[in-house]
C-alpha cells in the first residue's frame, strides 16, 4: 500500500491520507480474536481446562452410574458436560475482552484497527463460536459416554430431548454473554470474574431468602431473577408470564451491563 502525503499547512509538514485506504474486512477481525484465545498462555489453558473438566466430569459421571447401576440416558451425559461449560464459558466471554486491557494490547489493536464497535463485535462474534465448539465437545462426549454405558450394561437409551436443545443452546450463549458483558463493564479479569461468581452463585440465594422474607418481594422476585427466569428454557415450555420474566430480567442483567460497558469501551483512553 503506497503512502499518499498531502499538504497539512504551512510550517506543519505532510500529514498521512488513508481515506482511500481498504477497511480491514470483519471477517479478518473475527480470525484474529480467534486466534488471540489460544497464542497466549492464559486463553490456551482455559481452552485446555475447559476440555480437560468435561472429560473428568464425564468420566466421574460414567463410572459412578456404572457401579451403582443407575439408568442413564445420552441426554443426562450431555446435561452434565452442559454445567460444567456454563461454569465456565463465561470466564472465556470475560478473557476476551478483559486480556486486551489487563495485558496492555488495546493500544496496538485499536490502532491497527480504530472501529471500536467493530472489534467488540468481532469478539462477541468469537465468544458465540467458541461456545458452540464447546457445546458440540460436550455432545461427542456425551455421545462416547453412552455408548462405553451401553456396552458395559448392556442397555443403551438415546433419548436427548431435541424439544429443549434450543434452549440448551440459549443458556449457553447467555452465560458467555454474561460474562462478556461484566468484562466491557470492569475491564478487569479479577473484578468481572469475582462479580459474575456473586451474581451466578450468591445473588439467587439472596433472592430466595428475600422472598421467603418479604411477601412483596416474592412477586417482584421473578422479575429480576435472571437465572431461575431461564429455567423453563431447558424444555421450552415458556408461558406468558415466563417470557415477560426472561425479558424482563434479562434486560436487568444482560442487555444494561452490556450497553454501559460498550460504551465505556468505546469512551476509554488507552493506555
Amino acid at each position: 500500500m503506497a503512502d499518499v502525503r498531502v499538504p497539512a499547512g504551512p510550517g506543519l509538514g505532510h500529514a498521512l491520507d488513508i481515506s482511500s485506504t481498504t477497511p480491514v474486512p470483519f471477517t479478518r477481525l473475527v480470525r484474529v480474536e480467534l486466534r488471540k484465545t489460544y497464542d497466549t498462555r492464559a486463553g490456551f489453558w482455559l481452552l485446555a481446562t475447559i476440555g480437560f473438566l468435561v472429560l473428568l466430569t464425564e468420566g466421574i459421571v460414567l463410572a459412578v452410574t456404572t457401579v451403582q447401576d443407575e439408568a442413564m440416558m445420552f441426554g443426562d451425559f450431555v446435561a452434565a458436560a452442559a454445567f460444567v461449560t456454563s461454569v465456565l464459558l463465561p470466564v472465556l466471554g470475560i478473557m476476551l475482552v478483559t486480556s486486551e486491557w489487563t495485558q496492555r494490547t488495546a493500544m496496538v489493536t485499536f490502532a491497527l484497527e480504530p472501529r471500536r464497535p467493530l472489534v467488540i463485535l468481532a469478539k462477541a462474534v468469537v465468544g458465540v463460536i467458541l461456545t458452540l465448539a464447546t457445546i458440540a465437545m460436550a455432545i461427542v462426549v456425551g455421545l462416547v459416554c453412552n455408548l462405553l454405558y451401553g456396552a458395559i450394561q448392556g442397555n443403551i437409551d438415546w433419548t436427548f430431548g431435541w424439544a429443549g436443545f434450543f434452549g440448551f443452546l440459549v443458556t449457553q450463549i447467555f452465560a458467555m454473554l454474561g460474562g462478556f458483558a461484566l468484562a466491557t463493564l470492569f475491564l478487569n479479569t479479577a473484578a468481572a470474574i469475582v462479580v459474575f461468581f456473586v451474581y451466578r452463585w450468591v445473588l439467587p440465594g439472596l433472592i430466595a431468602l428475600g422472598s421467603a422474607l418479604m411477601a412483596w418481594f416474592e412477586r417482584v422476585a421473578p422479575w429480576i431473577d435472571f437465572q431461575s427466569a431461564q429455567g423453563p428454557l431447558y424444555d421450552m415450555s415458556l408461558n406468558g408470564d415466563e417470557w415477560g420474566h426472561l425479558v424482563v430480567s434479562g434486560v436487568i442483567w444482560l442487555v444494561l451491563p452490556l450497553a454501559i460497558g460498550i460504551r465505556r469501551v468505546l469512551r476509554a483512553e488507552v493506555k
